[in-house]
């Protein structure tokens, strides 16, 4: 179940050299300029919020809500700004589901799907299905969705009609004048922001998100979390762990979030995840070379067969159903969320990609919808609320064309389209226009803690693998579980990672140091259902266990 691997040697590849070099270069600059202090974190108040009233009835008022799911909602009322505990408040929608057996339950497992931008409250009740009964059984499953987005008092910055206008517009080869394009849109969005979420956005920083957290376990009567996090959800975690180490039982933080480097070092921070997300489309092409005819896109060389694709896109775009456009970019937007499905997606995206280019019906070719940009003006709102980029629009420029040329496959669209996920933040939140009184700015080590288990994929897109590697080491009581393997996350993509995750969130056993899983499900046969295939933006889940086939796995059952 358990392999012991050494880690990839990118420095053996000519690409990761150059990346790294570049890596390197931004590092040091960066760091040599510092970051603009962005609004200290405000001294502890000197009154205790009042804890929240939590009055559970049924979870009314979305059309697919199942009334019979065993779920109850209820609304807390927190804070707006923690400097003033007694002061104006703001709804935070949660939901729960009570453990079967009272008898024998443990406490609370609060699930967090990150994002910024997911809803916490349909990522439970989406994922209980998917838990093993050891957790099912034994916690009451809670989610919650963080101030600023969905049920939580949503923050608009751009408009559907603003939206929509900027992405159908981007191309995937964005020419002449793109970066001064996407500086431009990036003030746009931050001034929109301002006018529109004046009054939240300077609020909605994960400060405030972990003061929101611990005000819920005290309304539902804990006096310890056990919390699983993933994505952005680790990062809300280890803030809540590092304010609040002694309310911590157990903790997952998975495709975890380098804290300092997120926070205090940004440019540097983006430069290693655009290097991961092209390195990882750079892989899976790679294997449609070898694997053409499995793979169905590029006659061998899909390299060369994505860039005439883009630019065929971008030069006759596609009209869609709903009337909008699909461009090179709208391809790219897409893939750089779907790569994070892994190898077992890898054919799926293949055909994906041949049926673009051949104008037939084809995921990969759906533009951002409403509900995207409700994700995405959330998700970028909450990052520049918690990150300070040093100013200067000549630096802003530099480093986000280095970011480009350092990621040849996915950084001019990504890093040069307009204000959307977390790669190409930096326009906007290097000309943000609010005050960050929400930012955490204190230590990440959660002195006094107990072990907190972070989990690293090697080949993880979106939070590169050395991330979890320094927030293992960050953590004063961190153990660092490894997988080996392709796409963002870990927890239910193995059977040796979710039975030790499982084992530790029951039992409190931790795995052995240095333990490396590496269990991947292989590229998918064609003919079978992959869960992570057409993976949205707007709705994360805990997948479904391929592993188990029909069986019952020791520890997940």
């Amino acid at each position: 179940m358990q392999t012991r691997c050494t880690q990839p040697r990118s420095a053996d590849d000519p690409r990761g050299r150059a990346a790294w070099a570049t890596a390197l270069v931004l590092i040091a600059v960066t760091a040599l300029l510092g970051s603009t202090p962005g609004g200290a974190t405000a001294a502890p108040p000197a009154a205790v919020p009042p804890v929240p009233v939590l009055s559970w009835g049924p979870c009314r008022g979305e059309a697919d809500d199942d009334p019979d799911d065993g779920f109850r909602c209820a609304t807390a009322r927190v804070p707006l700004d923690y400097r003033r505990p007694g002061g104006p408040t703001i709804p935070l929608a949660v939901t729960r589901r009570l453990a079967p057996d009272r008898t024998h339950r443990t406490g609370v497992l609060v699930l967090h799907p990150g994002g910024p931008g997911n809803s916490g409250v349909d990522f439970a009740r989406d994922s209980y299905d998917a838990l093993p009964a050891a957790l099912r059984d034994a916690f009451d499953v809670v989610g919650y969705d963080m101030r600023g987005v969905g049920r939580s008092g949503q923050v608009e910055c751009w408009n559907d009609r603003e939206y929509a206008a900027a992405v159908d517009a981007a191309r995937a080869l964005p020419g002449p004048g793109a970066l001064r394009g996407a500086v431009r849109q990036g003030l746009d969005f931050a001034t929109a922001c301002r006018q529109r979420s004046g009054d939240l956005v300077p609020f909605i920083g994960t400060g405030s998100n972990a003061g929101d957290i611990d005000l819920l376990r005290r309304a539902l009567g804990e006096e310890t979390l056990t919390f699983y996090g993933r994505s952005f959800g680790s990062y809300v975690g280890t803030v809540y762990a590092a304010r609040f180490p002694r309310r911590v039982r157990a903790m997952v933080l998975d495709g975890a979030y380098d804290p300092q480097r997120y926070a205090e070092v940004p440019y540097a921070y983006d430069a290693a995840q655009f290097e991961a997300l092209d390195a990882a489309v750079g892989r899976f092409l790679d294997w449609c070379a070898r694997n053409a005819t499995t793979c169905g896109f590029g006659g061998g060389d899909p390299r060369r067969a994505l860039d005439a694709l883009e630019r065929d896109l971008d030069a006759h775009p596609v009209v869609t159903a709903s009337g909008r456009r699909a461009t090179g970019y709208t391809l790219a937007y897409r893939l750089m969320f779907n790569i994070n499905s892994g190898k077992e997606a890898w054919p799926h995206l293949g055909r994906a990609l041949e049926a673009a280019r051949t104008r037939g019906p084809s995921f990969l070719l759906n533009p951002p919808s409403s509900a995207a940009f409700d994700f995405l003006n959330a998700n970028l709102a909450v990052e520049c609320a918690d990150r300070v980029y040093p100013s200067g629009r000549l630096l802003l420029g530099a480093l986000v064309g280095a970011h480009v040329a350092g990621a040849p496959l996915l950084g001019p669209p990504i890093g040069l389209g307009p204000p959307t996920y977390d790669h190409n933040h930096a326009p906007t939140c290097a000309q943000w226009q609010a005050e960050r009184p929400s930012r955490y700015e204190g230590s990440y080590r959660a002195a006094g803690s107990a072990p907190i288990l972070v989990l690293g994929t090697t080949g993880d897109p979106d939070t590169p693998y050395r991330d979890a590697v320094a927030l293992a080491a960050t953590l004063d009581n961190g153990r660092l579980l490894t997988f080996a393997a392709e796409g963002h996350t870990a927890y239910n993509r193995s059977e040796c990672v979710s039975t030790l995750v499982t084992a530790y969130l029951a039992t409190l056993a931790l795995p052995a140091r240095g333990t490396v899983c590496a269990d991947e499900t292989p590229p998918d046969a064609l003919g079978r259902h992959t869960a992570g295939i057409e993976a949205d933006e707007t709705r994360d889940v805990i997948p479904t266990p391929r592993f188990l086939d029909g069986r019952a796995a020791d520890g997940l059952r």
